[in-house]
């Protein structure tokens, strides 16, 4: 993102390949927004990142007291006490009750200038946090006066060479409650925080940035025990490479299909079926071949619990709480109800990133959309698979499906992101039932067009053609 601003890193890395780079350098941020969505977490995820970087840092509380902050703080994975020990954050709380406020007393706040620029001095700051403005400002009603004195606090922190970051809550018709904090801040940021069909979500609008391009789109993010978390989509490039190897399926017949070579490592393949067709059972062959070479997988459950699903592979032939047992096997279950679609995304990045598997698998996909519209769960798709291709991690999506045509589309309509697709199928012949198993296609692989079917018994998966030529 071009940019003529130089600028300070957020603490927070989705947020700075949304502002490319961060905050403006040595300017003034407002970051806006109803209760609960995260402001002060946003600016003391601010003032982290900058003693990181050899800028120390001053936080200017309004309401609560230092002990508070750094409780509070310690819930989402920040223990400030080292950093205020060691010289590099100054937490300042400020009496209002010394700082004339009232109109008629001519509304001088020098004494916050004074307590400021002495904290400034003590721990040599490059940036300083205000929580909040509509605490400071309280009790006066000259709008005129209140521009005046922001517009002072402002200047007299740029002619220090700060960096700044000013919380304000948020307005019924404007982004702040008085409504021209928004005007004299460089950079502005909004936050909301709602509840929509009992899932709540917190989201990130930028505002404006002057000197500097950026989206005006919303991006959810997280606020958990280990700080701020927001996986924008534009923080993601198609820059990831093929690695030009292949991974075994599991069922040799199946791998014949492709050339003999299987799925191509790092690819995403889709396994769409009606019920009862063998979705599960196919990724989780897949998974057992992978774990007998060695190699670790993950696999993500929304139906059945993790102890339902490796007792249902018994009946297959397949032993996976063996590899569960031995460390090559993740299960991880739970009902997609349980949270919003980023929370679910943010796990399964984590999980990830600490297990580093050669094999995902997310089953069913469908079930996505219990919690979040069809557009909602293609972007969160489409992050997860750019995130795992980026890795070179096999991504395998399950897919119910309700049609017994080839004209079948996916319920989350993410075909076009997907590298190899499958469709498993139930046909009734004589009063018999045969699943089949067809390749709609497979991206950079020759692969066979021929209609066949699938057996699964306690030997596993078997596959035998049913009619037709090799194409």
């Amino acid at each position: 993102m071009h940019s003529v601003t130089a600028k300070s890193s957020t603490g927070i890395k989705g947020l700075d390949d949304i502002t490319g780079g961060g905050y403006p350098q040595g300017r003034s941020t407002l970051i806006a927004g109803n209760a609960g969505c995260g402001k002060t977490t946003f600016g003391m995820s601010f003032l982290i990142k900058g003693i990181t970087e050899d800028e120390p840092g001053v936080y200017v509380t309004l309401e609560e007291t230092a002990e508070d902050i750094v409780a509070d703080m310690k819930s989402v994975g920040m223990d400030l006490r080292p950093l205020v020990e060691k010289g590099l954050l100054f937490i300042l709380r400020v009496d209002l009750s010394k700082v004339t406020l009232t109109e008629g007393g001519g509304y001088d706040i020098g004494t916050l200038f004074i307590h400021l620029a002495d904290a400034i001095s003590s721990v040599g700051a490059k940036r300083v946090v205000v929580d909040t403005l509509d605490t400071l400002f309280s009790g006066v009603s000259d709008s005129g006066k209140l521009r005046l004195q922001l517009r002072g606090l402002l200047n007299w922190l740029k002619e220090r060479g700060m960096t700044v970051v000013v919380t304000g809550e948020a307005g019924s018709e404007n982004i702040t409650r008085r409504g021209f904090e928004e005007y004299m801040a460089d950079c502005v940021v909004a936050l909301d925080y709602r509840v929509t069909e009992e899932i709540s979500t917190r989201r990130l609008r930028v505002v404006k940035y002057r000197g500097s391009v950026h989206p005006s789109d919303e991006f959810p993010f997280l606020i958990d025990d280990e700080g701020i978390t927001l996986i924008p989509i534009t923080s993601l490039r198609l820059e990831y490479e093929p690695s030009g190897a292949f991974l075994s399926t599991g069922v040799q017949q199946f791998d014949e299909m492709m050339q003999g070579k299987g799925y191509a490592q790092g690819s995403s393949v889709l396994i769409s079926g009606t019920p009862g067709t063998g979705k599960t059972t196919l990724s989780m062959t897949c998974i057992d071949a992978a774990c007998r070479r060695g190699e670790r997988c993950v696999y993500f459950g929304f139906e059945e619990s993790a102890a339902q699903t490796m007792h249902n592979m018994k009946s297959v032939g397949l032993d996976v709480e063996q590899w569960v047992k031995k460390g090559l096997l993740q299960v991880h279950a739970a009902r997609v109800t349980m949270y919003g679609l980023e929370r679910h995304l943010l796990t399964m990045h984590r999980i990830v990133d600490k297990f580093s598997p050669a094999i995902v698998v997310l089953d069913p996909m469908t079930a996505l959309t219990d919690v979040g519209t069809v557009l909602q769960a293609r972007s969160m798709v489409m992050r997860l698979i750019d995130f795992l291709k980026m890795r070179k991690v096999t991504t395998i999506f399950t897919d119910l499906i309700h049609q017994e045509s080839l004209a079948v589309s996916t319920e989350v309509q993410v075909s076009s992101l997907i590298d190899t697709w499958i469709l498993l199928r139930d046909m009734e012949e004589r009063y018999r039932r045969r699943r089949t198993l067809l390749i709609l296609k497979s991206r950079g692989i020759r692969h066979s067009n021929r209609l066949c079917e699938l057996a699964m018994s306690e030997s596993g998966i078997t596959l035998n053609p049913i009619e037709g030529k090799e194409a």
